[in-house]
């Protein structure tokens, strides 16, 4: 089979962001499955429903994007115990204008990071109860990754052999998940 195009969602604007260090390493070690893609969502303005129409341009071209991606991968940090305030103003953008969704029937896993204990377990959890509600087919299970200096290293090598072992079969897991769908898709049409 093909590899599948991964599109990937960091939701941080930070420029040394440790969540796309993760996202970086995560696309690395599943480069045997995806094809991966990162999906900018920095350039699109405040959702607006004055703006739908038509959609100014990073937003066709966020829209299009995700449209054209097999399965979407979401790594992001946790601000104020949620979602950061970028991400879910892309995620609001993917879901308009009415009717012209690009999030439905898309297979997604979702991961972070941060220097917490906890890492990013509520902002998990919030963000699994938003993409649901947008349609998308979530990857069951937990990956919460507390990010140490160096865990990445500049070549987006995982130093921790642990940590390098948990995020191989996180990615794998979700390559077997989103490949069974792109198989159901493709037997339906």
């Amino acid at each position: 089979m093909a590899k599948l195009k991964l599109g990937i969602i960091v939701g941080s604007n930070r420029r040394e962001s440790i969540n796309r260090k993760l996202a970086q390493a995560l696309a690395k070690l599943g480069a045997n499955d995806f094809e991966a893609h990162f999906i900018a969502i920095d350039d699109l303005p405040m959702y607006n429903q004055d703006h739908e129409q038509p959609v100014p341009a990073p937003v066709a071209r966020f829209k299009a994007e995700v449209e054209t991606s097999d399965a979407l991968l979401v790594v992001t940090p946790e601000h104020s115990r949620s979602i950061p305030a970028v991400l879910k103003n892309a995620i609001d953008w993917g879901a308009r204008p009415w009717g012209k969704s690009s999030w439905p029937n898309k297979p997604a896993a979702v991961i972070g990071t941060s220097g917490g204990a906890i890492s990013t377990a509520v902002a998990q959890q919030h963000l699994r109860a938003v993409l649901g509600n947008q349609g998308l087919h979530l990857l069951g299970g937990e990956a919460y990754i507390q990010f140490k200096p160096d865990l990445v290293d500049a070549e987006a090598g995982v130093t921790d052999e642990s940590v390098r072992g948990f995020l191989k079969a996180f990615i794998d897991r979700f390559a077997g998940f989103a490949g069974r769908f792109v198989l159901d898709r493709a037997a339906a049409a």
